[in-house]
């Protein structure tokens, strides 16, 4: 299982190519090729899954009941805020341009990893969110990572 972390700078060129960085490509299983899946994040971001998570996210949503409105109008919403991408021999992936202006990404890019996901932040953004979050980390620290159980 690939595990991600660190912050990263990065920058995409005039058409929307971002290289990983090389210690997170390092982190992707050789036994999954170069294909992997992003999505649109529920923040103004991007995520970036390998196969793997994908197909644990697809099994859950196999097991949903489709003759439920709900469930078909979820599915539908689910699967139009991805598009599988690929990893070119440089290292690099094209964001389509519907997700760039999801993430409202220009020239540059934050790549954060958290854990078996990469998210793609506009720097700006990124900025902003992180200086909301951290007001309330110290508290979610002592409430999911408190010491002695």
């Amino acid at each position: 299982m690939a595990f991600f972390t660190g912050e990263y700078e990065c920058k995409l060129d005039a058409k929307g190519r971002l290289v990983l960085p090389a210690k997170m490509k390092a982190s992707l299983p050789e036994s999954l090729g170069h294909e992997l899946m992003l999505r649109r994040g529920l923040e103004p971001c991007l995520e970036l899954l390998t196969m793997l998570e994908v197909k644990k996210d697809y099994s859950r949503l196999a097991s949903l009941d489709d003759t439920q409105d709900e469930v078909r109008n979820f599915r539908r919403s689910y699967f139009r805020r991805e598009a599988p991408v690929e990893l070119d021999n440089a290292g690099r992936l094209l964001i389509p341009r519907t997700m760039m202006r999801h993430a409202q990404l220009e020239k540059e890019a934050i790549v954060v990893g958290i854990g078996v996901k990469i998210e793609i932040w506009n720097p700006d953004l990124y900025e902003e969110f992180i200086i909301k979050e951290e007001k309330i980390f110290n508290e979610l620290n002592k409430k999911y990572l408190k010491k002695g159980g």
